[in-house]
This record gives structure tokens, sequence and C-alpha cells, in this order.
């Protein structure tokens, strides 16, 4: 395993990686006839992935891009995202992956909160960037992925101090209580530490040194495939499988095909999954085990006596990615149990006052690496916003906002989130930037969102809202959901419309949420609710050019 410190930088791991480890496969994509790329399949050694990324990093730098630069990358989950990312980190450039989902309103958003030098895109996405480019203030250059002879001088110089590990390697973008998402900033330190911890947990996630396969569809604008499982892969001679996207028809074939040993999940995955027929392929695998979240207990169990491997749940998140995880051997499956608290990782469950609970009853979780040096291994800051990184920090611990238990052994289960956050298929989604749209339509008087549970989801978007006029109300629902697609990526547009005369207030007009379902059930069969959760598509890509 190639050892890195929280000093380390990206770019010298790498090139230790693919020295020690030459002739082994780096990357690899299955074959997907339903992709615009690398239709028959892809795999890259690290040598060969070595000299890619060498020819990048020459072409950034000789343009003049290096330390101190924002580079916003719209690939999709193209394995050139992947050896892009190493390129730029070898210069100091930061990357700024996007969410392919964004809206135009979402993608000036990035561009301009992030203040990006550069975009570089996949030639499918190039109308959709140029759309949130046109209501943008910033105007980048534009370059596709493939084409770097066209890039420009920036318009800015980079910096003349050395790339550390204290550097910017990425800004991961993710939902926030107060509306528009909050940019993450991760050093190079961090990606780095965040990989080897994955690769020296052991027990039942025992991560090979001989190279492990590791199969990981999920998106690449996430913590979870672009941080934790790439450079656990990297560090240790391993390969990622970079699937495009999870599918339930697919996952088997793609994880046979590629002779994946890991998988990762979400909790979405394992009832569609087990959904399926059985079959006596179930088993006809190489998955030693799965590592993911969200996994309902009476489904855990079921999986891993249909399938053969236990699932690992794990808690993290993008601001600590350390993760903490249920991986003891002998443990029951299906507990909701995500670990207890190691060397590396200080654990307390407090109430709003921030005073220890007892033993058994819920708080909020807070974490720390120790005493001495609580913020190592975690996220840089929040950009632009000290003040939302300094109360998350309060008190000297981070504040997860995950309402969780603690047993008498110190086992942690999730209980709930404290935050006006739902999570809906691995996204999490602020339900203030949801209500902001909703209350710019005409129509609309007030409005509260909220999640509901859902048997596949596990949450979905629930907004009750209070017309200005009343009017016809299925054709109000038709447009509403309408108006929320064409300014949310999709995922974020509700899934339930609940019409209501009126939302309680407090006697400053504040909106009690709590009060809305006094029995925490919502109404799904009112016939002022609609169901527009079928409605809910990814946009197609346009076909590739």
């Amino acid at each position: 395993m190639i050892e890195v410190s929280d000093t380390s930088t990206i770019g010298a791991a790498f090139e230790a990686a693919a020295r020690t480890f030459a002739e082994r496969p780096f990357l690899a994509v299955p074959r997907g006839a339903h992709r615009p790329y690398h239709r028959d399949g892809y795999e890259i050694s690290y040598a060969d992935a070595a000299r890619a990324v060498g020819a990048l990093r020459e072409a950034y730098g000789r343009a003049g891009f290096g330390h101190g630069h924002r580079v916003a990358m719209l690939l999709d989950n193209r394995p050139e995202h992947l050896l892009h990312k190493l390129a730029l980190a070898g210069l100091g450039i930061c990357c700024v992956p996007v969410n392919p989902d964004y809206r135009p309103n979402e993608l000036a958003y990035l561009i301009d909160h992030a203040e990006v030098d550069l975009a570089i895109v996949a030639p499918e996405r190039r109308e959709q960037l140029d759309a949130g480019l046109a209501v943008a203030t910033a105007k980048p250059p534009v370059v596709p992925f493939d084409a770097l002879e066209l890039l420009p001088a920036p318009a800015r110089p980079r910096r003349a101090d050395p790339v550390t590990g204290a550097s910017a390697a990425s800004i991961l973008y993710t939902s926030g209580t107060t509306g528009r998402p909050k940019g993450c900033i991760l050093s190079h330190g961090y990606e780095l530490e965040a990989g080897a911890w994955y690769a020296t947990r052991g027990q039942l996630a025992r991560v090979s040194p001989d190279g492990e396969r590791i199969y990981n569809p999920l998106p690449l604008y996430h913590v979870n495939s672009s941080v934790l499982s790439f450079f656990c892969a990297m560090l240790t001679g391993g390969c990622q499988i970079q699937s495009d996207r999870f599918h339930p028809d697919r996952w088997w074939t793609e994880v046979r095909e590629t002779r994946a040993t890991i998988v990762h999940y979400l909790g979405v995955v394992v009832p569609m999954l087990l959904a399926r027929p059985e079959s006596p392929q179930d088993r006809s695998h190489s998955v030693r085990f799965g590592l993911g979240a969200g996994v309902e207990p009476p489904l855990h169990a079921a999986f891993e006596a249909r399938f053969g491997f236990p699932l690992v749940e794990v808690w993290g998140m993008t601001e600590m990615v350390r993760v903490l995880l249920d991986n003891e051997e002998g443990r029951p499956a299906g507990t909701r149990c995500f670990g207890h608290p190691v060397p590396g990782i200080d654990v307390r469950v407090v109430d709003d006052r921030d005073e220890e609970v007892p033993t058994g009853v819920p708080g909020e979780l807070v974490v720390r690496h120790s005493a001495q040096t609580p913020r190592r291994g975690f996220f840089s800051g929040y950009l632009k916003s000290d003040e939302a990184t300094a109360e998350a920090w309060r008190n000297g611990w981070f504040h997860t906002g995950d309402v969780v238990r603690q047993d008498a052994a110190g086992g942690l289960y999730f209980v709930d989130r404290k935050k006006n956050i739902i999570r809906r298929s691995g996204e999490n989604i602020a339900a203030a930037e949801i209500e902001a749209v909703l209350l710019a339509h005409p129509g609309v008087a007030q409005v509260a969102v909220l999640a509901a549970p859902d048997p596949i989801r596990e949450e979905e978007v629930f907004a009750c809202i209070v017309l200005k006029n009343e009017t016809d109300r299925p054709a109000m629902a038709e447009e509403l959901f309408a108006y929320c697609c064409g300014e949310l990526a999709y995922y974020k547009a509700p899934g339930w419309i609940y019409f209501l005369d009126r939302l309680p207030t407090t006697g400053t007009q504040k909106i009690q949420k709590h009060q809305i379902f006094p029995d925490g059930v919502p109404p799904f069969d009112s016939p002022d609710v609609f169901d527009m959760r079928g409605r809910k598509k990814r946009t197609p890509l346009h076909a590739a050019r």
C-alpha cells in the first residue's frame, strides 16, 4: 500500500502508485450500448494511466493553468473525469465536479459561486452547460475534455507557492439547510487519508493488497466514488470499475463481467435487486462484500442470505468521509448499526445544549479526529462561508445534523436527520431550496417542503402548498411540477404535491412544519394530494456528437 499522510499530495501519491502497480488495471468501465461513450467497455493500466495523466498535465500547464485555479468538469461518470482530476491535482488545480442533472440556474450558481477559471465538458453536455452559462454572471472559457489543444490562457496567474497536502483538490457541492448548496473544500490530504482509512478498516471490509476490483455506480460529483473508493483503489493497487449509474437490469451483468470483488450501494439498490426473480446466477459472482448505507434491517438480512456476501453499513459525509462502519466479524445483519467509535474518530451524542445524552437516548452525532487535532481529515471549510464553517464546528466538534443513539457497547444507530434535509436515493435535498423555487411562482402564497417516507427511495419530496387564489387543483399540480422541473434537478421536484387552505404558523408567521401532520403521517389518500413520483425522470442525454 502507498503510505500517505495529511501532508501528502495527490500527484506524488499517484506517481508512486503508477511505479508500484504499473501493469495492474487502474480504471475500468463495463460494456454498455446505452451510453454515448465506451460502449464496448474500457480498461486502462496504472502505467498507461500515468502516461495519459502526464499528457493532460502538460497540456494544462503549457496553457498556463496551475496552483490556485479551479476547473469545472461536466463529464458524467466517464473515466476521463478521474484522469483529468489527477492531472489537475498534480498542478495544484482544484476540480469542481458538476452534477449533470442540474438545470441552467443551478449550473449558473455553481459557476458563479466557485469562480471557476475554466470548464471542460463532454460533447453531449455542451448544450446544457451553455444554457447555464447564458444566465451566469461569470463567463469562463469552455473546452471539450478531449481537445485541450484549444485551451486558452487563464485570465489570472497561477500561484507560485508549492502544492501541499493543504492545497484544495476538489470543491464538492452538497445541499445545505438554508437554500443553495454549500461548496465543501477538500484538500489533497483529506482525499488521500479518506482512501487510506477505507483501505485499512479490515475484518468484513478487508481490502486485499493484491488488488481489489471496486464496482461503484455512484456519481463522480459525490465523495463516495470520486474520493472514498477511488483513492482506496489507487493506494492499494486496485481497480475502480466506474459504471455510469445504477440500473437493476444491468447491475449483476456488469458486476459479473467486470469481475468485481467489492460493490458500493445505496439503500435504493437493495430492494430493487431483491424484487427481481430469484435465479441460479444469484451467487455467480466474485463479490466479497458490499459497502453502503440506508438498507432497511429486514432487507439487509434477506439480501445477505440470497446473494451470499455481507453488506457493510457505513456512516460518512462530504465534510468527513473517513467512514464509521459496521464491519465486525460475526455482527448480526440488519440492526441499523453503522459502527463504533475508533481511534481517529471521536464521537459524542449530544442534546441541543451540546451536553451528552444518556445511553440509548437519541441525540445529534458530533465528531472530531481527536482532542489534539480535531479537524484532521475533515474538509477545509465551506467556500465563502466562514460563518457556516464555524457554526458546524462549534465547541470543537463537528455537528453532523444526524440524530443517532448509542448502545452500552458503543454501537451507533441512525435514527433521523436533524437538518431540514430530504434523503432521496442517495441525494441530499435541501427543503429550503425547493421552497424558494415554489414561492417564486406567482400562484403560490405559502409552502412547506418535508420528507415523506418512500418504500423504494427512502424518502420523497412532499410539498405542502397554499395557493394565492383557488383554482383547478389538478391543473395547478401539473403546472407547479413542470415549473420545478424547469428550475431544479429532476430528483428535487416534488414527488407529492398537497394543497391546503392554510399552514400552521407561530405568532411571528413562521411556519411550524411539525404541526402540519400531528401524527407524523402525510395524508397520501387525500383528494388534495397529487402523486407526481412517476413523472420524475432523469433528462436523457443528447445524442453523442
